[in-house]
């Protein structure tokens, strides 16, 4: 179960980037395992790959473009959903940074609150990171984020970036409380 999680934070991630062929191929690979996990969350998940696949690339990639970066409908910053433009939102990308050079992970092309990187480094083993982070991170950076980011995305019809994040959401909700029940 735990490399599924760990495959499904990173599928996240990918499809949370600039699209790219091999990312939207590679969302078929887990969608059986999702079903089977989580149920709710595949449905909305099943409803961004139709989407998708009712889109060329080059579609997807100027749906991306206007959705997160030209006057974007939603901004993929956990940072900027927490804090807004402020010097709080800074001092969140000084500890993500902090924290990820601890753990040897590399942030390259992104700032350190985008979604995406948050994804993968919440999807890293839990010894290669600070559980008590990661699990705050979680819980106080990336789901309050997540839900202001979908009610956002969700205000424009027809926008698969919507059902997207909503399986995200319900995703983590439904792992966040897996993972207290086992506690």
């Amino acid at each position: 179960m735990k490399d599924l999680t760990c495959h499904l934070y990173d599928l996240f991630a990918d499809l949370l980037e600039y699209p790219t062929a091999a990312a939207l191929q590679k969302s078929g690979l887990y969608i059986q395992q999702l079903r089977e996990t989580d149920p709710a969350a595949a449905q909305s998940f099943e409803a961004f790959q139709r989407s998708t696949q009712a889109r060329t690339l080059e579609q997807m990639e100027e749906l991306f473009t206007r959705v997160f970066d030209m006057q974007p409908l939603c901004y993929p910053y956990v940072g900027y959903h927490l804090f807004g433009e402020s010097y709080k939102r800074g001092a969140f990308m000084a500890q993500l940074n902090e924290a990820y050079r601890l753990c040897g992970f590399p942030v390259e092309k992104e700032l350190p609150d985008h979604i995406s990187v948050v994804l993968r480094f919440l999807a890293l083993d839990e010894t290669k990171r600070s559980d008590d982070f990661g699990r705050a991170l979680l819980h106080e950076g990336l789901m309050p984020a997540l839900e202001k980011m979908t009610v956002a995305l969700q205000k424009h019809s027809e926008n698969p970036y919507a059902e997207l994040a909503t399986a995200l959401q319900i995703w983590l909700v439904s792992t966040a409380e897996k993972e207290l029940d086992h506690a």
